[in-house]
């Protein structure tokens, strides 16, 4: 028999085994660590502390190319069906006189649908005087449907002609034109990118005068404006054409702002 107390402890095959896993999972780990450092190597530990920040404000004013108006149908008849069937005659006359323009199918949208029941509230009852027993409760005298429809229009110079003939049909609450880009992200995108060049260029003077290096970019960080239109003086419109709104179409200006930082050397 062996007296030696490790022979004791490693001559156990269960303990054995359990050494090798231990030991195995030990080197995966400082592998994996390994690998770790290894990426990280050229990497710093810590954010950049010498840099310079730097911003600049950027304008970009571009012609519409879209205009969107919405207006409203509206009819009331004793019965749904009756307002419906109103609204909807109404409704369709306009869309042909809509398509009759030249607008796509694509670009008209319904954007609501509503039944309202319309009521009729009873007269108060004066101080002091007679008045026939009466339910206070509100009574229906009948229903008004009524369509909001959108057109999308890319042709600018027939916007007056389209606010003219939906108004000699009569339709309700005619609303616009508002005049926009069809690609929503095309002026803030020109905006930004005068933002950036100014940017850059204060980054650059402000290296050259201060008598440093500027390195790679740490941090960037944008805003922007709501567009606001920059309209124009309209045209007297001639004796001919007077019943024609002229429309101005003008332009929408967009402002972006971005903050550049800069490791500096």
């Amino acid at each position: 028999m062996n007296d030696n107390p490790l022979y004791e402890i490693f001559g156990d095959r269960g303990i054995r085994v359990a050494l090798v896993g231990v030991l195995s999972i030990l080197a995966l780990f400082l592998l994996a660590k390994t690998i770790s450092i290894a990426e990280n190597f050229d990497r710093p530990s810590h954010p950049a502390t010498d840099t310079i920040t730097v911003s600049g404000s950027g304008q970009a004013t571009l012609p519409p190319d879209v205009a969107r108006i919405s207006f409203t149908v509206e009819n009331t008849a004793p019965s749904v069906s009756d307002a419906q069937a109103a609204t909807t005659k109404q409704a369709n006359t306009a869309l042909d006189f809509v398509k009759g323009q030249g607008v796509a199918d694509k670009d008209v949208k319904t954007l609501s649908y509503s039944v309202s029941p319309q009521y009729a509230y009873p007269s108060p009852c004066p101080p002091m005087a007679l008045c026939p027993v009466q339910s206070g409760a509100p009574k229906i005298t009948g229903y008004q449907v009524a369509e909001t429809i959108q057109v999308t229009m890319h042709d600018l110079s027939s916007v007056g002609a389209l606010l003219s003939g939906l108004g000699k049909l009569e339709v309700q609450n005619i609303s616009g034109p508002a005049f926009a880009l069809a690609d929503p992200t095309a002026g803030y995108d020109a905006a930004r990118a005068d933002a950036i060049e100014k940017a850059k260029a204060q980054a650059a003077l402000l290296a050259k005068q201060l008598g440093i290096s500027l390195g790679k970019i740490v941090n960037f960080s944008e805003s922007s404006g709501n567009p606001y239109p920059v309209m124009y003086g309209a045209r007297a419109a001639d004796a001919q054409s007077a019943s024609t709104p002229n429309v101005p179409v003008g332009e929408n200006t967009y402002n972006a702002s971005v903050s550049i930082t800069y490791e500096i050397h």
